[in-house]
């Protein structure tokens, strides 16, 4: 086999290529065990270990011997990583999570085996999951290709000792509240810790950024619509949207900096565990971290719904992962028989307690201990979550909105000369996205994209931003 040097300027393209040359090597001679079904996951150190845990007893119970392929933690990363070997229709990986947003796509690639394509998938009862999952997100042309690991809401992690100690007796509602409780505590609070912050949330360039775009948009009556196939963001609400994150980094300054460059999940959670922060947006995946022993804000932290804008409603965006299998895999049975483990009851509820995932099923979310150890479950999925857009033309948003917050300017206009977003705004509510030129801030540089490539491809589903009520288990 010849050797192939590969050079890239972008670390995270470095990465990507790493990882998707593990699998590579996996699915060739570098296999150890051809009989084993490989499973590529990818996720935090704590998360991969639980899942060695989960491997090991499934091997246990079925005498079938599973390969763990770790991937990044990154979303991105991990997307590349399992989209090489799959659109080179190799065995390897034969099981994967995925993104919700994913799905569509791979399932329009034909890179999902369809379950009913196996003997043994009448086994699987769909009907114990949410229904609007199943059908908007693992169902495509009526066939079942994918199962709802967990779904994922964001919620707000808030100090309650902080809280408490500067009168404060709830956290707040509205994102205007959010902010006036994040000065007064970020003031006091950086008399003794200078790089203390008010509220920390993922602003980097990636797919987190749509997701907290899309709450704070979403929050006020606003969000991602479709027109004749194309991306319309330039709303009122959407434009108040983006002038307040814009602002809580740039003018009243109670995010951090480097918000719009570094800030991912991790990052956000380390800052806030390590007793950096107020308030954090983040998943519920951090939930048990806070709370683990030696966390500096152990016992310190309350979780609550998204604040809203006046007028609007708490909202989240729909997160979670979900299973399915590769169109290639070489053992198609006991690759079904580890998505039926793996979406069983038993394996669900040892996922909700181990990682505070919110389970995939609705029938497990009746068990009392489970609320009673974790609380978060009864919040996120008591209100509409929205289905996020898949990530076809990501990058595109993505550079639309580091854009606003980096160079406080608005992209869907031809003019870049900075100005407060509010003062465009009149501009901004005849202008459609799909007449504009989106920069591209990817290594700094100013690239003109057209919005032409991000028009909605027809074939695939679960693209437009539909709220899914959640609320009935």
């Amino acid at each position: 086999m010849p050797i192939v040097a590969l050079r890239f300027r972008e670390p995270r393209l470095r990465h990507a290529a790493l990882a998707a040359a593990a699998l590579l090597v996996a699915s060739g001679c570098g296999r150890h065990d051809p009989s084993a079904v490989s499973f590529a996951i990818g996720g935090t150190p704590s998360e991969l270990q639980f899942w060695e845990g989960l491997m090991a007893e499934f091997t246990g119970q079925t005498g079938v011997q599973v390969e763990l392929i770790p991937l990044p933690s990154d979303s991105e990363l991990r997307r590349q990583g399992i989209a090489v070997p799959l659109n080179a229709g190799l065995a390897t990986p034969d099981v994967f999570l995925m993104d919700v947003v994913w799905v569509p796509q791979f399932a329009a690639s034909n890179w999902l085996m369809p379950f009913d394509r196996i003997p043994g998938s009448a086994a699987i009862d769909s009907s114990a999951f949410f229904r609007e999952v199943i059908e908007q997100v693992d169902t495509f042309h009526g066939r079942l290709l994918a199962l709802p690991v967990y779904v994922d809401g964001g919620v707000l992690f808030y100090r309650t000792d902080l809280l408490a100690r500067y009168g404060y007796s709830a956290p707040p509602e509205t994102w205007d509240e959010l902010l006036t409780t994040a000065l007064d505590v970020q003031r006091k609070e950086r008399v003794t810790n200078p790089g203390f912050s008010g509220f920390v949330w993922q602003g980097a360039q990636y797919e987190g950024l749509v997701c907290t775009w899309l709450e704070f948009a979403a929050s006020g009556n606003g969000g991602f619509a479709f027109a004749a196939g194309y991306p319309m963001l330039d709303g009122s609400a959407n434009v108040r949207a983006l002038q307040f994150m814009q602002d809580i980094i740039h003018r009243q300054a109670i995010s951090p900096v480097n918000t719009f460059t570094e800030m991912r999940e991790e990052e956000v959670r380390v800052a806030f565990q390590r007793g950096d922060a107020l308030f954090e947006r983040n998943w519920p995946y951090a939930w048990p971290l806070h709370q683990e022993e030696g966390s500096p804000v152990r016992g310190k932290v309350g979780i609550a719904p998204l604040p809203r804008f006046a007028g609007g409603r708490s909202v989240a965006a729909l997160g979670g992962w979900h299973v399915g299998i590769s169109h290639a895999t070489d053992a198609p049975q006991d690759s079904l028989r580890l998505v039926q483990f793996i979406a069983s009851p038993e394996t669900q509820k040892k996922l909700a307690v181990g990682l505070a995932w919110n389970p995939g099923r609705t029938d497990v979310y009746g068990e009392s201990d489970l609320l009673d150890r974790l609380p978060h479950l009864a919040q996120p999925l008591s209100k509409r979550l929205l289905i996020r857009p898949s990530s076809f033309g990501n990058r595109i948003v993505n550079d639309a909105l580091t854009s606003v917050l980096v160079f406080r300017t608005y992209p869907f206009l031809p003019s870049r000369t900075s100005m407060p977003i509010s003062n465009r705004g009149s501009m901004l509510s005849s202008r459609p996205f799909s007449a504009a030129i989106a920069p591209s801030m990817l290594a700094g540089r100013r690239q003109a994209i057209s919005v032409r490539d991000m028009k909605e491809p027809a074939r695939v589903r679960g693209s437009s931003c539909d709220s899914v009520s959640l609320a009935s288990r």
